[in-house]
């Protein structure tokens, strides 16, 4: 890797924390508070990664939108009070790529997720992670994912060109945003998404596991 700084964006929800649980259970309470009936988990999980008023036109098309703001307020209510009791853990490996990917020399790290900004940052402070990330683009300031808003800003705000840019993250709604934003997208094998639709999403490679990562981005250095 020569003198020049590389991005490495990373998705939060799949990619950095296992909070498949907390999702599950608050869109269960957050339908079952409007008197809907909750959909299925792979249905929930299939949509993490939008942001939440996307996420529930999604899974509930057919409600008006009174009926969907209903659900959204009833889900980040359920999901404030999930997070509280017992924050999602970060997955196997995560904290020490964080570190190794950090001190590195041209290396900044940045996040973009379909999270609030309150709900990053009580994420990052539950993990210690204060510091870590140049840049931080969520829900409240982009359209969702695909859209490649978040990305564009992440590498406005860094200086970054896009060729020199990649996008970490486990859904296909990642990938198509990377693929959008014209970066090098990376999926990962252990999130909400299965690997062929990291592929169809636009995914130039594939890792299935965080000791994988650290080298396949040493080999998208190497060909610089």
């Amino acid at each position: 890797m020569n003198a020049q700084r590389w991005l490495v964006v990373l998705d939060v929800d799949g990619t950095l924390i296992d909070s498949q649980d907390h999702i599950h259970a608050a869109m269960v309470s957050a339908f079952a508070a409007v008197g809907r009936t909750p959909p299925a988990r792979a249905q929930v999980l299939g949509i993490v990664g939008l942001s939440l008023p996307e996420a529930v036109a999604t899974l509930a098309p057919e409600l008006d939108p009174e009926a969907r703001a209903a659900i959204v307020a009833a889900y980040r209510s359920g999901f404030a009070a999930a997070r509280g009791a017992t924050p999602a853990p970060l997955y196997p490996g995560a904290a020490e790529a964080l570190r190794a990917l950090a001190a590195r020399t041209g290396v900044i790290l940045g996040v973009a997720t379909g999270k609030s900004r309150r709900g990053l940052d009580r994420l990052i402070a539950d993990h210690g992670m204060q510091g870590l990330f140049a840049t931080r683009q969520v829900a409240d300031d982009h359209p969702s994912k695909p859209h490649p808003s978040m990305l564009l800003a992440a590498l406005a705000e860094t200086g970054v060109p896009a060729s020199r840019a990649v996008m970490v993250g486990d859904t296909s709604f990642d990938m198509e945003m990377g693929r959008r934003a014209g970066v090098t997208a990376i999926g990962v094998a252990w999130g909400y998404h299965p690997r062929a639709a990291l592929a169809a999403g636009g995914a130039d490679q594939i890792v299935d596991g965080f000791a994988d990562l650290v080298p396949a981005l040493e080999t998208i250095w190497g060909r610089t």
